[in-house]
C-alpha cells in the first residue's frame, strides 16, 4: 500500500465511518476536529496494559489527541475531547517510535490512532524506507523492529483497516456496544456495531490468534477489550456470542471492570456509578460458559480502592503508579 498516496485521503477525509469529506490538509475540521499534523499528549513506557503488552519493560505508548468517538464517560477525555496535546510532524512521530524502542519497550502502542491512520502509515513507511535504503545512515539498533499495537475504541472502517495489512502486528480493539442505539447515545457513533464487527473480522483475518514469545510477550495477533458498563449498557453477552460464533473461541479477551463515571457520565443516571461485582462476575461466567477462556480479567476488589491506572493528562506523571 502506497502510504504517500493514501495520505492524500486527508484532502477529502474518509478515514473513519463518519466520512466527513473535509480537507484537513487545508485546515478544515470534521467530527473529530483533528488537524493535518499529528497531535500527541505523551509518549511513555506504560506498565498498565495487559501483561503480554506491558511485559517487564513497558509498552511504548503514544497517546494521540482527538478521537472519532465522543464517549460521555471517556477516561481520556482531557485529550480525546478537550484536545490537550502537542502538534508534531511525521518525522517527529518516527523518531518517537524509535526512541521508545531504544528505551527497551516491547512494542509501539498507538492509543486512539483512527483519525491519524494516514500520518501513522506515512511515519512507519518513513522508518521502513530508511531501513531498506542502501544509502541510509541510521544505525542498525535504530531500526524499528518491535511490533505495532493498534489500540482503538473500535469505530473503524473495515476498508481502511484492510489497508493496514502488513503494517500492524497486534490489534487491540474495544467492542464497546452490541447495540447501535446505545452507541449513538453514549458515544455519538452511527452504525457502530456493523463497522466494529466487520473491522474486527478483518483484523482477525490479518493477524489471527494472539501469539506470545517465550517470555510471554505478545508478538502478533488479536486481543479484544470488553469494558463492562453498568446496567448492561454494552450488552456484552451478545458481543461474546459474536466472538464465539463469528470469530473463534480461541480469541484472547481482556474483560475489564475498571469503569469509572468520568467526564459527563454523571449526567446519565444509568452511567453514574461503578459496576457492581455481580455485574462483572455475570460476564465472566458467561464467557467461561461459551468456552472463551483465553485472556485476562481484572481483580474487582482492588478496583474498589484507588485506581493507580486512571490517567490525569494534566500531570507530568500521567498515572499514579509513577508517583
Amino acid at each position: 500500500m502506497d502510504a504517500e498516496k493514501f495520505y492524500n485521503i486527508l484532502k477529502n477525509c474518509a478515514v473513519c465511518p463518519h466520512k466527513c469529506k473535509v480537507d484537513r490538509l487545508s485546515g478544515q475540521k470534521g467530527f473529530c476536529n483533528a488537524p493535518a499534523n499529528p497531535v500527541i499528549s505523551s509518549a511513555m513506557a506504560h506498565h498498565g496494559e495487559e501483561p503480554p503488552i506491558s511485559g517487564k519493560y513497558g509498552s511504548g505508548t503514544i497517546f494521540f489527541t482527538y478521537c472519532n468517538m465522543k464517549c460521555v464517560y471517556c477516561q481520556n477525555y482531557q485529550i480525546s475531547q478537550l484536545y490537550q496535546g502537542n502538534e508534531i510532524n511525521i518525522k517527529n512521530l518516527s523518531d518517537i517510535m524509535l526512541s521508545l524502542q531504544q528505551n527497551g519497550c516491547h512494542n509501539i502502542n498507538l492509543v486512539s490512532p483512527t483519525v491519524w491512520i494516514p500520518q501513522i502509515l506515512k511515519s512507519l513507511s518513513l522508518v521502513k524506507k530508511f531501513c531498506n535504503s542502501t544509502n541510509n545512515k541510521i544505525k542498525s539498533n535504530e531500526k524499528l523492529k518491535i511490533p505495532i499495537v493498534y489500540n482503538t475504541g473500535g469505530y473503524e472502517d473495515p476498508k481502511v483497516i484492510k489497508l493496514l495489512d502488513g503494517f500492524i502486528e497486534i490489534y487491540m480493539p474495544d467492542i464497546r456496544y452490541a447495540s447501535d442505539e446505545e452507541a449513538e447515545k453514549y458515544s455519538n457513533t452511527k452504525n457502530y456495531v456493523k463497522y466494529n464487527r466487520a473491522s474486527i473480522i478483518e483484523m482477525y483475518r490479518q493477524v489471527g490468534d494472539l501469539k506470545l514469545d517465550k517470555n510471554g510477550i505478545a508478538v502478533k495477533g488479536l486481543l479484544i477489550r470488553l469494558l463492562v458498563l453498568p446496567n448492561n449498557i454494552g450488552k456484552i453477552k451478545e458481543t461474546l456470542d459474536f466472538i464465539k460464533y463469528e470469530l473463534s473461541d480461541r480469541v484472547y479477551l481482556s474483560i475489564m471492570a475498571q469503569y469509572y463515571p468520568e467526564f459527563k457520565a454523571k449526567k446519565y443516571p444509568e452511567l453514574s456509578r461503578r459496576i457492581y461485582k455481580e455485574e462483572y462476575l455475570e460476564i465472566l461466567n458467561y464467557a467461561e460458559k461459551l468456552g472463551l477462556i483465553n485472556g485476562w480479567t481484572q481483580d474487582y476488589s482492588s478496583l474498589e480502592k484507588e485506581d493507580l491506572f486512571k490517567p490525569d493528562f494534566n500531570k507530568k506523571n500521567i498515572f499514579k503508579y509513577y508517583e
